[in-house]
């Protein structure tokens, strides 16, 4: 059996993507949620009528003690956690000016505190084992910035240096570390937004979907990327 494989923000939109992909590739996956109880039990059930496994685990990643509490419980079970996609994130958008401390911590303790308190728990038992797979969802914004996004922007950049950095510290180990970042994709995040000002920014002219964004991610954990680490992968229909 494959490892179990611990997916951060997968209640919905690229998360529950990612974590139907790896189910479909074999993985027990781990469905982690805040507060939309329904919607994690939906992707449950889709991963389990598909002939996959699936648990749910509700915690915070922004919180180091219901991640260490979570994450102590997780790691109980026998069967170890081999790959970890961190892709928990919100944002919380203003013009910097206007951009107040609550937005500003909200979203970088989410991203980048998150990484830390649900990849420092895991990394020994990869090591451990010699093998062990870290995909971290960046973005465009952390490549190139966006205006009115400078807390995101900083936040997903500041993910991409870590996972340059963690590559370099576990490649002997055979762990592999390494950054995903998703241009517009077609999810909750860009509801609501202005669709056409986004679409003259993508060359192709449409927006991505969680399931291209999915099969990126699974790529990256399978044997066949096991010569890939520290690197930063666009996903963005051409963005330069």
């Amino acid at each position: 059996m494959k490892p179990r494989a611990l997916v951060t923000g997968a209640s919905r939109g690229i998360g529950a993507a990612v974590a139907q992909a790896l189910a479909a590739a074999g993985h027990p996956v781990i469905v982690n949620f805040v507060r939309d109880h329904e919607a994690a039990s939906r992707v449950k059930s889709r991963i389990e009528a598909a002939g996959g496994a699936a648990t749910l685990a509700r915690f915070d990643v922004s919180s180091a003690e219901e991640s260490e509490r979570a994450i102590k419980a997780l790691l109980e079970d026998p069967s170890p956690i081999g790959v970890l996609v961190n892709n928990a994130g919100v944002v919380d958008d203003a013009p910097f000016p206007a951009l107040g401390r609550a937005a500003w911590e909200s979203v970088t303790r989410t991203t980048i505190d998150g990484f830390y308190n649900v990849t420092q728990p895991l990394v020994m038992p990869m090591v451990r084992a010699r093998w062990g797979r870290i995909v971290n969802v960046s973005s465009v914004s952390g490549v190139v910035g966006s205006r009115g996004q400078v807390n995101y922007s900083a936040a997903k950049a500041g993910l991409i240096g870590a996972t340059r950095s963690l590559a370099q510290e576990l490649a002997k180990r055979n762990v592999t570390v390494n950054a995903i970042a998703p241009g517009f994709i077609d999810t909750d995040m860009v509801k609501g937004a202005h669709v056409d000002e986004l679409l003259r920014l993508v060359p192709m002219r449409r927006f991505g979907t969680a399931t291209e964004v999915a099969s990126l991610v699974a790529y990256l954990v399978s044997d066949a990327a096991a010569y890939i680490t520290g690197q930063v992968i666009g996903i963005n229909g051409g963005i330069a």
